[in-house]
């Protein structure tokens, strides 16, 4: 996609690559003002879990009595798979007010925040002693009505996508339930089983990361609805573009799989604290949403051809949304080295993670908010609430 966008042939976007140095000098700014150490972690969703100091996460897990370090591993893949499944966009009106802290958040902080209260509470979980968990039974069970009250949705505080939040769990139950050898190796049947079959396939080697995404798409495959298929596998955040030029069944097939690889990022640091190594995080990709792919239209390395398309409201499957999308993956790529750069910085020391949560998500939306005044994406997109 890239490549034909530097070759002029992309129906909706331009492309000038001459401005991604100006891009890379305010991303390192932004990092060097969020992590002034440079001391930056992976985009995972634990960081969304954090607010004014304190890990609200670590503070609940502290207070938990854990078997062993594996029975909070597995929690936290419960959470972290829950979690993030349901962190598609919350839409411009919807906010959370958390009691316990006084905080009122929005977007994707507000849905972490609101999701962790529902995993303390116990929602997803079938057992009232052992509320830290999510079960496939009791996630096949869930509705909209009970997501609505998790989120506080109100029809003044209404959030975009809930019916397709609410399938997405409850198909994430019945594939859990359906694939007992990965799910249920040591427990009930739970996201967070796969825990044990990573830790597994990490042996005493260690895991690369690519490897988790690819447990996770063969595993989770069925939870994605009325998507292309290969051989009989659902392929989830997968669209089809004609630009993609191959010889085989997946021609035109443009894989971005966002959620997915956010998750894989969010499974690492759960693995690390048991020991199991965790190798070739670079070989994950960045990923296609929209504050960094509102990074690269804000900042003037991408365009639009008409300028006039920026006011209307694209599905998903939008030739012009995928281009937009893999553009955006493909441009951190570029961009990663020469943040790198700027900072002072070996590869090996700052991977393609660490700058999505240090300074591309970051900038993206501090450029959003420097730009428009309600802090929205340059573009509009229609979500079911299953993508961003």
């Amino acid at each position: 996609m890239l490549a034909a966008g530097l070759a002029g042939d992309l129906a909706h976007f331009r492309v000038d690559p001459d401005k991604l140095e100006t891009t890379a000098e305010f991303v390192a700014q932004i990092i060097r003002e969020n992590y002034p150490g440079l001391n930056v972690p992976l985009h995972a969703r634990w960081r969304h879990f954090a607010f004014g100091g304190r890990d609200l996460w670590a503070e609940t897990a502290a207070k938990a009595h854990w078997n062993d370090a594996r029975a909070r591993a597995r929690a936290e893949f419960d959470l972290a798979i829950v979690s993030v499944l349901l962190d598609a966009g919350a839409g411009p009106e919807w906010s959370y007010c958390d009691a316990a802290t006084g905080l009122t958040v929005t977007r994707s902080e507000g849905l972490a925040l609101a999701s962790l209260r529902m995993f303390e509470a116990g929602l997803f979980s079938d057992d009232a002693s052992d509320p830290l968990r999510a079960d496939a039974s009791r996630l096949a069970l869930l509705t909209a009505a009970d997501l609505a009250r998790g989120f506080a949705v109100t029809e003044t505080n209404p959030l975009t996508g809930l019916e397709g939040r609410a399938a997405i769990l409850l198909r994430l139950g019945r594939t859990i339930m359906e694939n007992p050898r990965i799910f249920a190796r040591d427990d009930r049947a739970r996201p967070g089983g796969l825990f044990d079959h990573l830790a597994a396939v990490a042996g005493n080697n260690g895991i690369p990361a690519p490897a988790i995404l690819h447990e996770l798409l063969m595993a989770l495959g069925p939870i994605w609805q009325n998507r292309l298929e290969l051989g009989g596998l659902p392929l989830g955040d997968t669209w089809r573009h004609p630009a993609i030029k191959r010889a085989d069944a997946s021609d035109a097939m443009m894989p971005l799989h966002k959620l997915s690889q956010w998750l894989a990022y969010s499974l690492v640091e759960p693995l690390q604290r048991t020991g199991s190594a965790v190798i070739d995080i670079d070989g994950l990709t960045g990923l296609a949403e929209y504050r960094n792919g509102g990074l690269f239209l804000d900042s003037g390395v991408i365009a639009l051809r008409e300028m006039n398309r920026a006011q209307e409201a694209h599905a998903i499957d939008s030739e012009l949304v995928v281009e937009w999308r893999a553009l955006t993956v493909a441009l951190l790529d570029r961009l990663l080295p020469l943040v790198r750069e700027r900072l002072g910085i070996a590869p090996d020391g700052f991977p393609l993670g660490a700058m999505l949560e240090g300074g591309t998500w970051a900038a993206g939306r501090k450029l959003a908010k420097q730009l428009r005044p309600d802090g929205n994406p340059p573009l509009k997109v229609t979500s079911d609430g299953t993508v961003f």
